[in-house]
Formats: structure tokens, sequence, C-alpha cells
């Protein structure tokens, strides 16, 4: 006998309501097969069998609100099971059996975060029949925003993988084996394959509900729709992806064909992070009513400034003082004076934010993300060095949570630490301003009458003028610019 239970919705999802059955009492189910689909707020959650047999009882009714946890079923054993279905391209060959083994532990797939149901299993940590420590990142699974490593739940050897490489996994699917207390064998083991190319669905597999409604909901026919879940049964995103290309049926236009490359070219499947970077900062410029002003700054005071106290700086407070405290204090102090810079459309709305969050865009080896300093108006320079420093290194090794990445009210870019003159950088959206900084060259400029050599930068406001007007645009770049020309502004809030 197992239970069916609610498992973890998401980030702050602490409810849902049951969907559709797509089983009821009496009937047989198979290991991984979907039996019910939750829905929050938010997303659409498929509940899966944990193990072959009978569905016994359905204890919560389509339509009820269940927590986490919460008893939705129950599956007992009994010969009217149906069979396995057959090997799915995912599946791997079992490893060879580990000496001294104990139990056989699952691991699935854990919460990703709000919002966030599926990733993409990018690569295997280890191979089966490695020897596996408690919380030994196994595998790394990749989503919309960062990667997150599933850890070893139980110290023992890897038996078995069940999920290839490149596979698109939800939250809960069981992806390997693992045998607890297990030493490893010295026989090599089997990997997984490579890949796990999309089927397409089949008709004999359940429609989930939220691909019905999305079917119903664009005049689509939910057997038209490629699918990339098991046993090639096509996902709510799959839905959601269809419909977007614009496509009415399978007859409407021939799949796009990936041309042939040259004999000096290398074809490499973008990551899902380098895909929602394209698709992000294509719907900005196609959303917002994107306009650049640009101004250059005086930084002599900031780096004699620097110079000046940056060994006391480093000894009290363990942190270097670099520039980033210094723009991003500039920028908090403009965006209590210009609130529409720091606001964001909601529809017909406007909202403004009486509080600063600023995303810092950080470059790293899979793509450019964009971690928030909270709170950044009641935050030292020392404060502020010594969060950036902890988001960098958080982003360069790849251990960014989502929670790292969302609700930023405006952003800073520095172009200038990869030789950048000048630049328009682009909207992250909800926000309606970004701050490009640049290069630091030293450059003549006529003071009071006479030329002076001084360490000049470029600075880019890109911001969306639907709601940031020019003169608020230009009025907030200048004040940025006085306060870092002065930086005694800032001490005394003028």
């Amino acid at each position: 006998m197992a239970d069916i239970t609610v498992p973890v919705l998401g980030e702050s999802v602490t409810e849902a309501t049951v969907g559709t059955w797509m089983k009821a009492p009496g009937d047989a189910v198979a290991k991984d097969e979907v039996l019910v689909e939750l829905e929050t707020d938010k997303v659409s959650i498929e509940v899966s069998a944990a193990e072959d047999g009978v569905l016994s009882e359905i204890a919560a009714k389509e339509g009820d609100t269940v927590e986490i946890g919460a008893l939705l079923g129950r599956i007992g054993s009994g010969s009217g099971a149906a069979p396995a279905p057959s090997a799915p391209a995912a599946a791997a060959t079992p490893a060879a059996a580990p000496s001294g083994g104990g139990d056989s532990v699952k691991v699935v797939v854990p919460a990703m975060g709000e919002s966030v149901t599926e990733g993409t299993l990018s690569q295997w940590l280890k191979k089966p029949g490695e020897a596996v420590e408690v919380d030994d990142p196994i595998a790394e699974i990749e989503t919309d925003k960062v990667a997150i490593e599933v850890p070893s739940p139980v110290a023992g050897v890897l038996s078995e993988t069940l999920i290839a490489e490149g596979t698109t996994v939800g939250i809960g699917t069981e992806i390997a084996m693992i045998t607890a207390g297990a030493s490893a064998s010295a026989a090599p083991a089997a990997a997984a394959p490579t890949t796990a190319p999309a089927a397409p669905a089949s008709s004999s597999a359940a429609v989930a509900p939220s691909v019905r409604r999305i079917s119903a909901e664009n005049d689509v026919n939910p057997a038209d729709i490629p699918g990339t879940g098991r046993d090639g049964r096509a996902t709510k995103g799959d839905a959601l992806s269809y419909v977007a290309q614009g496509t009415k049926s399978a007859s409407a236009a021939p799949a796009a064909v990936a041309r042939d490359i040259g004999p000096r070219e290398e074809r490499v499947k973008m990551t899902r992070l380098r895909q929602t970077i394209a698709k992000r900062l294509k719907e900005a410029q196609n959303t917002a009513a994107m306009l650049t002003t640009f101004n250059d700054v005086d930084l002599t005071e900031v780096m004699a400034m620097r110079s000046k106290y940056k060994d006391l700086f480093l000894e009290k407070h363990g942190v270097k003082l670099g520039f980033m405290s210094f723009f991003t204090k500039a920028v908090v102090h403009a965006l209590k004076e210009i609130p529409a810079v720091n606001a964001e459309i909601d529809g017909t709305d406007l909202i403004y934010k009486n509080y600063y969050d600023i995303s810092m865009a950080v470059g790293t080896d899979k793509g450019l993300v964009t971690p928030v300093v909270r709170d950044a108006d009641t935050m030292s320079l020392a404060q502020i060095e010594a969060e950036i420093g902890r988001l960098g290194k958080l982003a360069r090794d790849g251990k960014l949570a989502l929670s790292d990445l969302q609700g930023g009210t405006f952003t800073i870019t520095n172009g200038g630490v990869y030789g950048s003159m000048m630049s328009t950088p682009i909207l992250n959206p909800p926000q309606s301003g970004v701050l490009g900084m640049h290069r630091i060259e030293q450059r003549p400029v006529a003071i009071k009458g006479e030329v002076k050599i001084r360490p000049m930068m470029y600075l880019a406001l890109s911001y969306d003028h639907r709601i940031v007007d020019g003169k608020e645009a230009v009025t907030f770049l200048v004040r940025v610019k006085e306060n870092l020309e002065d930086p005694e502004r800032l001490l005394l809030d003028l």
C-alpha cells in the first residue's frame, strides 16, 4: 500500500485545488503514470504513481482544497495492475550491483522555486557504481533562471540513473536510485543514454487537464502538440510553446528544418538559461517604449576617496572599497527623487515602489544573471560591497537561488569591466530603468576655462518612456552624475 500525497508546490505556495483525476478507484496504474493534476494560483502540478498497482482509494475529490502533505489517495497491490510502459528514451541501464547493499533510496527532483515546475537535467555529476555521501551533488538541473544541484539523500552507491542528460523533468520526478550504505563495485557502470529526443504525443497517453484547457482556449487539437514528457505525453509547457508559435494544427505549417552545417561549424543546443535570456530581452524590446539617454561623469573625487581610505576600509570591514557601492548609493539617492524610474507598469496601473532592491548584472559562463541587493538604501558602503561580492561568487559558481534573482526594482550593469566605452543597455522587465557603466578613460575636459585630464566615464540610462518622461530620465542621470562627482552629497543627503 502506497499513499499518494500532495508534493511540495513551490516557494510560498501552501495549498492547491484538486483538478481532474485521470484514474478511478479500481483502475490499474503504472509507476510514474500521472494520476491527478493539482492547480495552484501560479502553476499546475501533476502527481504521478510511485509504484505499479491499483488505485484503491481517492481521498481528495476534484475541487477539494488540499495542503502540502495531505492524502490524495492510495495505491494497493493487485493482479490487475497495468503493465509497465515500454522503456522511454531516458531510461538508463542499471549499474553493476554494489556490494554490501542496503535499502534502495529514490532520488527525486526537489522544489525549484516559486512558479518553476520543470527543468532540464543538464549533467550527471556522479556515475552509476560511484560512492556518494549525504548531500553530495549527483546531478545538475537547469531551469529558466538558475542551475540547481540535486544532493544525495543518503550515503551509499549510485546504483541506477533513470533519466538521461538533456531530459526535461518536473518536481518530484524520480531520477536515480541509491543503495544506502553500500560500497562501490569495481565493475564499470553503464551510463545513461546521452540523448532523449522528444517524441510526438501518443494518442493513447492521458492528456493533462492543463493541456486540454490550453488547447480548448486556443482552438488546437491536443493530439497535434509534440510532447516532451514521459512516453511522449504533452506537458503544459509543450502546449504553451505550441500556441506561442501560432500553430493551429499539425498541417498548418511544416516544422522548421535545421540547416546543414559546414565542416568548420559546430551545432550546440542553447541552454535553458540562454533561451530565457533571449526571450526576455526580445520581450523587453517588443513591450517597452525603450529610450536611452547619455551623460559622462568625472570620477576624480571618488577615485581620490578610494585611494585615501582603501587600506583602512579593507582592514576594518574585510572587503575592498570598489566603485559599485558608490554607484549604488548614487542610484538610490536619485531614485528617491525620481520615483518613476523605480516603478513598473501593471496593466493600466503604475506601481510605485518605496523600497530599493538593486539588480546587479553579472556575466557568467552560462549567461548574464542579475542577482539583487536587497534594501540597498539601508546599507552602508561596506555592506553593499560585501553583498555584491557574495552574490557575484554565487553567480560564478552557479549556486544562485531563485530568491536571489527575483524582485529587483532597478538594474546596474557594468560593461566597463570588459572594456566597453559606450552602450545602450536593455531593460530588465518589469523594471523601468537600467544604468549602464563603462570603462574609465583619462580624457581632456574643460574646467573653469582650463583643459584638465580627468578620469571620465560615460553613463547610459535606458528607460521605459511609457512611464518615465524624458525630463525625468535626464534629471535622474544628472543626479547620479552630481552624487559621484561630489560624494559628500551622499553623506549629507543633498
